[in-house]
């Protein structure tokens, strides 16, 4: 199974498009998505381009592949929009040999671990900031980082993992 991870769309739909666009030749069967995905968040002002209306329209078209988390930005009333549920605060994806919790990063974190076994990758955004390590317990922590909002001096990113390898992909 080949996944497209997506984080903190915050309602930009121009940022959206771009990730799908540079994603469009990776064959992905799966869209993962790890919250964030309309609200901008009080602290990170209003991004250019904002409309949530059009992330939804747009992400409503691919339902049927999606499987997404809320993050700490996500209300009750985002649902009403989609056509697919986005209110857990996790799912668990297995994939060939990897099994993925994935969650927004907001509760479940590197400081507040999930109970999983070990080998689990822990897929999460909410940071903003690309990220790929394995912890000495044996878990791995997987940030696609944001796809409209970077930060810590990173630039828009998505991530992917083709079956075998995770990687981050740049806007």
């Amino acid at each position: 199974m080949r996944i497209l991870f997506l984080s903190d769309i915050h309602g930009v739909p121009s940022a959206l498009e771009s990730a799908l666009g540079a994603a469009s030749t990776l064959a992905y069967d799966r869209i993962v998505l790890l919250g964030d995905l309309l609200y901008h968040g009080p602290r990170n002002g209003v991004p250019d381009f904002y409309d949530p209306v059009k992330v939804a329209r747009r992400l409503n078209l691919l339902k049927d592949r999606i499987i997404a988390v809320r993050g700490n930005c996500d209300a009750e009333v985002d649902q009403v929009m989609f056509e697919f549920p986005m209110m857990s605060d996790y799912a668990i994806l297995e994939a060939g040999k990897e099994t993925f919790f994935l969650t927004h990063g907001h509760r479940w974190n590197e400081r507040n671990l999930p109970p999983v076994g070990i080998g689990t990758v822990l897929a999460h955004g909410h940071t903003h900031i690309p990220e790929l390590k394995r912890l000495d317990c044996g878990m791995t922590i997987f940030n696609p980082g944001s796809v409209s909002l970077p930060k810590g001096g990173s630039a828009r990113s998505f991530g992917f993992f083709d079956g075998e390898s995770l990687r981050h992909y740049t806007i």
